[in-house]
């Protein structure tokens, strides 16, 4: 099946599609997807990091902020900090209230690139007060967080027919990009356009950038733990070469299996049966017989760090059961990409999961992919536990409606038990203090109409 051959270009294909026929860029249509060779002037292959370097470089481009945030910080804190969280972290991070123990995990909510994105979208509206101000995407998984932007006037970019229309972006607007990142498509269609661009792509999400760079400079097909529905994962891939993206260690089997020609659990099939399978998270012209040869791991930084990890033991395995372990670091690259935020989050609720707790409510945007893992872990350990996000949720009456690892919407009647009870408590890295006081206050209060139900 896989043999070696190195296959020389640069496409990528954006997700949701992007217009910008008009920017620089020749269009393809293979298998009905619209796919956009990027170029530049004499039909030279396109560098996606010498570009990037030149952007940041570009006196319309920002990532650092106005010199702000002193007072940016301080609305940031009135409108997203928590009592009742502080007064758990000055408990050990646990607290009684009447017949009700909290557990709060100790590693929670927003992390230090969540922070640091939204607080540099409220700088760009104070230094920008009268301009039309754009973003590419949520700035952060968060409904709160998005509304309170759009309060702002923070606009997104519409799309239409899932094609992003940035025909209505003028010189002199500023564009944020998220802290997911933009597709490398975006960022050239917004230079052209002589706006200001608010960069507040998180570090760690750059670094993943940099690891499929390196893939590319080598000739490795770069293997992206990830979604391929999702902001992060759909810029890294636009930086990267050849690709593929696998979702789980399931997904991840199957590819290994192919590379050794159905000798590793046979769950694989023929090349047709793998383009059908992948048709939506490989590179335009990719090739599974001729494209996993060479292999590098990279990973969409909220995802779960034991499975990216399981997943590059697998494909070293793989490589130096095919060529060799003498020849295994010639066939598979591995950089550590895992975020130092979204490991600590996951350790700490590894540790909540093990005390004894009723239930554990974890709060956090619905399409927020590093909170659906903290849901995923307290699955795993059989605990009853509601992700949320928000008290919205919460009623009326004994009642909540949540939503498992696995996307699905469930609504659940009389799911708060009577009688003294412990709630482990953790947030998703979008997730603002605020939003998780107000999810124990109305649990509180629905406690409170139960207690008195009772008398």
């Amino acid at each position: 099946m896989a043999s070696c051959l190195t296959v020389k270009g640069f496409l990528v294909k954006p997700e949701p599609s992007l217009s910008l026929a008009g920017a620089g860029f020749r269009q393809r249509t293979i298998d009905g997807r619209r796919l956009f060779a990027v170029r530049c002037a004499g039909d030279a292959e396109f560098d996606a990091k010498v570009f990037r370097k030149n952007l940041t470089r570009s006196k319309n481009y920002n990532r650092k902020g106005f010199g702000l945030k002193e007072e940016t910080m301080e609305l940031m804190n009135k409108e997203y900090m928590s009592n009742i969280i502080e007064t758990l972290k000055n408990n050990n991070y646990e607290y009684t209230w009447g017949d009700m123990t909290v557990n709060l995990a100790e590693s929670y909510g927003f992390c230090w690139g969540v922070e640091r994105a939204v607080q540099i979208a409220y700088e760009a509206r104070k230094q920008f007060p009268a301009e039309r101000i754009w973003i590419t995407n949520e700035i952060i998984h968060n409904p709160t967080v998005n509304k309170r932007l759009e309060e702002m006037e923070v606009q997104n970019i519409p799309i239409e027919d899932g094609i992003k229309q940035f025909d209505v972006v003028e010189k002199g607007d500023v564009v944020i990009l998220p802290a997911f990142g933009a597709a490398v498509q975006e960022m050239l269609a917004l230079s052209e356009k002589n706006v200001q661009i608010v960069d507040t792509t998180c570090p760690w999400v750059s670094k993943v950038w940099n690891t499929v760079e390196k893939h590319k400079k080598g000739d490795y097909t770069s293997i992206i733990h990830g979604k391929y529905g999702h902001e992060e994962t759909i810029a890294t891939a636009s930086f990267a070469g050849t690709y593929v993206i696998v979702k789980n260690m399931k997904e991840a089997m199957y590819i290994g299996d192919y590379i050794l020609d159905g000798k590793l659990d046979g769950s694989s099939g023929t090349k047709e049966d793998f383009m059908e399978k992948f048709k939506h998270a490989v590179s335009a012209g990719f090739d599974p017989d001729t494209d996993l040869c060479k292999v590098g791991l990279a990973n969409q930084t909220t995802m779960l760090k034991g499975e990216t990890e399981d997943i590059g033991k697998l494909f070293e395995k793989v490589m130096m059961r095919k060529y060799g372990i003498e020849n295994t670091n010639n066939h598979f690259m591995n950089f550590n990409t895992i975020c130092d935020a979204t490991q600590d989050r996951q350790d700490a609720m590894y540790k909540l999961v093990n005390k004894k707790l009723d239930l554990i409510l974890v709060v956090g945007g619905w399409n927020s992919s590093n909170t659906s893992h903290l849901q995923e872990i307290a699955e795993a350990k059989g605990i009853p536990s509601y992700w949320i996000d928000s008290e919205q949720r919460i009623g009326p009456g004994n009642k909540i409606a949540y939503k498992t690892n696995y996307g699905e919407l469930v609504e659940k009647e009389n799911w708060l038990p009577d009688g003294p009870i412990t709630i482990g408590v953790t947030s998703g890295a979008s997730t603002p203090d605020k939003v998780v006081e107000d999810v124990i206050n109305r649990v509180f209060e629905l406690k409170h109409e139960k207690s008195l139900q009772l008398v």
